[in-house]
């Protein structure tokens, strides 16, 4: 789409067509690849860690777990009505929020460092195959 600029001499508006700039990248520099991943994957551990941590509290407040523990216990009961105490607590160690929450950064922080490493590696795998090919070329134009 053409710009507007100052009217042209006759008093008509001149219209010139946009910049364009064409670069090529051909390097991806791995330390800020390493750095930009890190940065990324720590905020998304921050976010799952929050979420996780929000929804445990909303069911814990339902009462969602105690529903739960209450049905695996009425189920496995006996005659008597009575049952196994190991049984009781090992489902309600299942919802531990200790447990949940330390599962939670567990899986997290290996996510942190998997990405991270991942990223890194993509970045040396562009560097060997740009080499190769002569990288990705992007053209920019100047907007409105």
């Amino acid at each position: 789409m053409p710009l507007r600029t100052d009217p042209a001499p006759d008093g008509k508006p001149a219209i010139r067509a946009p910049r364009k700039a064409h670069l090529v990248l051909r390097r991806v520099e791995p330390w800020s690849a390493m750095k930009f991943s890190f940065v990324l994957s720590l905020v998304c551990f921050v976010v799952l860690f929050v979420a996780v941590a929000v929804l445990y509290g909303v069911l814990s407040a339902l009462g969602v777990f105690d529903t739960i523990t209450d049905m695996v216990t009425q189920l496995t009961s006996g005659d008597g009505g009575k049952a196994t105490s190991d049984l009781a607590k090992s489902i309600e160690s299942w919802f531990d929020p200790v447990r949940i929450l330390g599962y939670t950064a567990l899986l997290g922080a290996i996510n942190v460092v998997l990405i991270t490493a991942l990223s890194t590696l993509g970045a040396v795998i562009y560097n060997l195959s740009s080499s190769l090919v002569g990288g990705i070329e992007v053209t920019f134009s100047e907007a409105e």
